[in-house]
């Protein structure tokens, strides 16, 4: 291998621009970020964003995106970065957020000239200067119509692999149509915000793919085509203003010639499509088949590889951003770490201590007693309270401390593993659980994870993982295009930290205790 060869991932997130280089062996060569608020005080945005006077429309600047890649590559340039050693760059965009190009843009973005920098060539090519994104929730009326018109929420989530949701691309499309319908009507491309980067690259509009295409609520995530009927549920041509969508592992080309010329790219070097943020953590954090990464922060999240997805009306049915022939999963519950600091400050003198020695001197099923504590209102499921059942599956008040605290981390670990079974996930033999976030270092919580999943359970480092997992998805689809290896052959999942392993005597209690909740959660 050339070890000179270096691959370049970018991530457009809510707050930030970072860019992180790889060599040949995946080691970080570089890495920078330019933060909105601090960097480009001009746009006078909080948090990256624009919250407007509702309280639900949340917008960012298109031209702060621009002169953030402006910031970012003039930096490098300056730093001496040698982009000629660049083979092939990818990146990520927050997912949901949209881009609204004005008529005859795509003739400008053919031919910028490499004099200017980006934000001031394509100023005047957007019909819509302050994005809808993720943050947004502005569009319920949007929602409502839009699975009226499929057949209700589970028709659209069976398609699309979720259920309307308010930030999502195809709600957030609809809202522009009917609010703004001569800036709508003046557009002639709709990127995502990842598509968006990629068409800054490779000087052209670029397709959005596959994995963050499944986030609109537009995309048949089993077909791979645009779904006629949500299309024209949302607003009139909206298929040509999309164009295309393509597998999130295809070279869209090369870099143009704005790039060669500016900061010395070699004319050679590769775009591979650009993802979403979620769908590029997965590529970061290196998950194959069967595997699930937890994050156990303030919100809990899992992300799960699927081979036979079924959508459910909780959770999001991804196609996979390295495999597409698979999907992954993502579910979020928001009763997360400060639940379990709560519990601890109640049950245990606010001490992680003594709160480990307790999950350690009580039994897997907490003999029979069973929690569910949900502080504020949850994602998944849509409920609040505490709810606690004893071993006649009785509802009670109050157990002993020792109980509640096995009652809540059993508890909110088997509603992930159900709410995951829910959606097609099956443990495999070879099943591991990849755990990060603040309780991840906490080897008796995880301890009960292992048990509940019946799988072994690694730590793992997830900083920049979007950003990281684009810089190997750079190198894996540059090897597509010369042989047929899959994203493992290329990126060599590293030997994590095996932390705990499930105990044998888990298995029958918790098969037992995963019945009885499976019926409170029906």
């Amino acid at each position: 291998m050339d070890s000179a060869a270096h691959y370049l991932g970018f991530d457009f997130s809510t707050q930030q621009l970072k860019v992180i280089a790889v060599n040949e062996q995946l080691h970080v060569v570089y890495e920078d970020n330019v933060q909105f608020d601090k960097d480009l005080p001009e746009f006078g945005t909080q948090g990256g964003v624009h919250v407007h006077e509702d309280k639900l429309t949340v917008t960012s600047p298109v031209l702060m995106w621009l002169k953030a890649l402006d910031c970012i590559l003039d930096r490098m340039k300056a730093s001496g970065f040698n982009f000629s050693k660049i083979k092939a760059l990818s990146g990520t965009g927050q997912q949901h957020g949209s881009v609204y190009w004005r008529t005859a843009s795509r003739e400008v973005l053919n031919h910028l000239p490499a004099e200017q920098p980006l934000h001031i060539a394509l100023q005047t090519c957007f019909s819509i200067s302050d994005s809808p994104i993720w943050m947004d929730s502005s569009t319920r009326a949007e929602c409502h119509h839009l699975e009226k018109s499929i057949g209700g929420a589970q028709v659209l989530a069976n398609i699309t692999g979720s259920r309307a949701y308010e930030r999502f691309t195809g709600n957030q499309i609809a809202k522009v149509y009917k609010q703004k319908p001569k800036e709508y009507s003046q557009c002639e491309r709709i990127s995502l915000v990842s598509s968006f980067a990629a068409s800054l690259f490779i000087g052209d509009y670029a397709p959005i793919d596959y994995s963050d295409g499944s986030g609109m609520n537009l995309l048949d995530i089993h077909k791979k085509t645009w779904d006629e009927t949500c299309l024209n549920a949302c607003a009139p041509g909206l298929k040509e203003k999309l164009g295309s969508v393509v597998p999130s592992s295809s070279v869209l080309g090369n870099v143009s010639s704005y790039h060669v010329q500016r900061y010395g790219f070699s004319p050679h070097c590769s775009v591979v499509a650009f993802t979403g943020d979620n769908p590029a953590s997965l590529a970061g954090m290196r998950l194959e088949e069967g595997d699930i990464a937890v994050s156990l922060g303030t919100s809990d999240t899992l992300f799960l590889w699927i081979k036979d997805p079924t959508p459910a009306l909780e959770g999001h049915i991804f196609i996979n951003p390295v495999h597409f022939e698979d999907y992954m999963a993502l579910l979020c519950f928001k009763n997360g770490s400060l639940m379990r600091e709560k519990i601890r400050d109640n049950c245990s003198s606010a001490s992680w201590e003594e709160f480990s020695n307790i999950l350690r001197s009580t039994p897997p099923g907490n003999n029979g007693h069973i929690g569910f504590f949900f502080d504020v209102m949850e994602i998944t499921p849509q409920v609040v309270g505490i709810h606690r059942f004893n071993a006649k599956n009785q509802k009670v008040s109050e157990f002993p401390q020792d109980v509640e605290v096995r009652a809540l981390i059993e508890g909110q670990f088997m509603a992930k593993r159900i709410y995951a079974e829910r959606l097609g996930y099956k443990i495999l033999p070879q099943t591991k659980i990849l755990a990060t976030g603040g309780a991840s270092c906490n080897q008796d919580i995880l301890q009960v994870l292992s048990d509940i999943f019946n799988a072994p359970v690694h730590t793992i480092a997830t900083a920049n993982s979007a950003c990281l997992g684009c810089a190997y998805r750079a190198a894996h689809g540059l090897a597509l295009q010369s042989s047929a290896s899959t994203f493992a052959d290329i990126v060599k999942a590293p030997q994590n930290k095996l932390v705990v392993t499930p105990r044998p005597e888990a298995d029958k209690v918790i098969k037992i205790f995963y019945s009885t909740c499976t019926k409170i959660f029906l």
